[in-house]
């Protein structure tokens, strides 16, 4: 016998004002999750909150602002240890007898340890510097470093003779982190190769192939090699930029990734090099990496094949010995290291997976940057902080604590039109950007994405300048892992130790 129904009651309540209400049928025609629907012999819309995912899409349109959304008032008798979560994730799962599945980030209420650094500012000795009217530095060189540089003087003129290795050159320290076309719509993927190709950084292809659409922003795009493997060739690692290893990915560390056959449609199926309508699934582990001494091999089989012209980076998630598992990607021949965090997002995930598994990318940064050093590495590859970056005071502090650079992955989502309902796994997402939905996918004009992507940086970028500016530092390189510029609120002092700061008053 089937659970009954009524032991999960709705999340979220729709309240629909009748006085405004002139029954035009928008929120009908735009929900895709059926919450709505006009009742022709009555001639009135009725709403059924039981499928309500709080996107927001509706009352966003309403024309008359008739709708309101508001969490369902029935409530479970307060219980410190059995929460309302977890008796909602108990029915759901009596009821369906599967694993839970969940989109975009991390939500438990833990420590965002962001909120709990503070940066520095200068006074009266080390003056501060005006970004209105000084110059300020924000290109960003990515990839490895030589260990020294050596010159020779030509004609009288000094040249450098050293020869650099390839290098990612960013006009911002902040690049988009890998989002694959079939988990985002192709209007989205158009945004954020647009984006990159206009603001002068890099966008990643994630694991599904690069559409043959997106060539054209090829020099702005990195290109993913994930366990799937799925439309990885020569051609694939030649035409991008620089070409990533996925490891791990820190919304599911350990955990390998699902594409519904329902979604591999003809354009999929041809970018991924699978068969239309078929499942996409990638392993949990590459299957011919087992050691670090198998990683190298990949590392340097993508150089040659490559002709190394291009920097490899290794995306690995933030778990408990990252810092040594860092050191061996390092040592086997990366040249850029992301570094993904608890907090990072996902188109789908088991729940528990998502909630409890990995670290926050704080203490990661801060372990990778502070090994790295101490075994003297630290120049052979750039850092990229992933997971939970959320402003433009989180980029700085990031590069304060060890990063070259910063990915983000929700933060463009959400600047594209994301309201974070956390179904994208579901493939209805009614702002066009996690679906694979005919319909739904040309609500998102890949135009005006692009334009608020754009804006999106620009302003992080004129407020990362202000910030330096108030240190005093006029160039993205002076506040690379310098962590004097850090300071500790609230934070105990094994914390303080692991992120190498000190606590603010000091």
């Amino acid at each position: 016998m089937q659970l009954r129904k009524w032991l999960v009651e709705p999340e979220f309540r729709i309240e629909r004002d009748p006085e405004k209400c002139i029954q035009c049928g928008v929120c009908v025609r735009q929900c895709a999750n059926d919450v709505h629907e006009y009742d022709e012999e009555e001639e009135v819309v009725y709403s059924d909150s039981t499928n309500c995912v709080s996107c927001h899409r509706c009352a966003t349109l309403c024309p008359t602002d008739a709708i309101s959304i508001r969490p369902f008032p029935l409530e479970f008798r307060p219980n410190a240890v059995w929460t309302a979560s977890t008796l909602r994730n108990l029915y759901k799962q009596a009821d369906i007898g599967g694993v839970l599945l969940t989109g975009m980030g991390n939500d438990q209420d833990q420590p965002m340890y962001w909120d709990r650094m503070l940066l520095n500012a200068s006074q009266v000795t080390n003056p501060s510097i005006d970004p209105l009217r000084e110059p300020m530095e924000l290109l960003t060189y990515i990839g490895r470093k030589p260990d020294s540089v050596q010159f020779e003087r030509i004609a009288g003129q000094p040249r450098m003779t050293t020869q650099l290795e390839p290098q990612l050159q960013l006009q911002v320290p902040v690049m988009f982190a890998a989002m694959s076309y079939g988990s985002i719509s192709y209007n989205a993927s158009v945004a954020l190769a647009q984006a990159a190709q206009q603001v002068g950084t890099f966008a990643n292809t994630g694991e599904g192939g690069l559409h043959k659409d997106l060539r054209e922003y090829a020099d702005h795009m990195i290109v993913q090699v994930a366990s799937g493997r799925f439309g990885v060739d020569s051609d694939y690692l030649n035409t991008g930029a620089a070409v990533e290893i996925k490891i791990g990915q820190g919304a599911k560390p350990g955990i390998g990734g699902h594409l519904p056959g329902e979604k591999v449609d003809a354009a999929i199926s041809a970018t991924r090099m699978i068969p239309e309508g078929t499942d996409a699934l990638s392993p949990a582990p590459h299957h011919d990496i087992y050691s670090i001494e198998d990683l190298r091999q990949l590392i340097y089989a993508i150089k040659e094949a490559v002709c190394y012209s291009k920097p490899i980076l290794v995306k690995i998630a933030a778990v408990h010995n990252v810092s040594a598992i860092a050191s061996g990607c390092v040592r086997a021949g990366a040249d850029v290291l992301v570094i993904d965090g608890y907090r990072g997002g996902t188109g789908a995930a088991p729940t528990m997976v998502r909630n409890n598994v990995g670290i926050p990318i704080e203490f990661a940064l801060a372990a990778v940057d502070s090994r790295l050093r101490e075994e003297g590495i630290r120049h052979q590859a750039s850092l990229i902080a992933s997971g939970g970056i959320r402003c433009s005071a989180d980029v700085a502090k990031a590069i304060a604590l060890g990063a070259d650079a910063v990915n983000i992955g929700t933060a463009a989502l959400v600047a594209m039109g994301c309201h974070l309902c956390q179904k994208c796994y579901t493939g209805k997402c009614n702002w066009g950007i996690a679906t694979q939905d005919p319909y739904l996918t040309k609500r998102l004009n890949p135009n005006i994405a692009t334009r608020r992507l754009v804006s999106l940086l620009e302003s992080w970028a004129l407020e990362i300048k202000e910030l330096m500016g108030g240190m005093g530092i006029n160039a993205v390189e002076s506040l690379r892992g310098n962590r004097e510029h850090l300071r500790g609120l609230g934070l105990t002092n094994r914390e303080l130790q692991i992120l190498g700061i000190k606590a603010a008053g000091e």
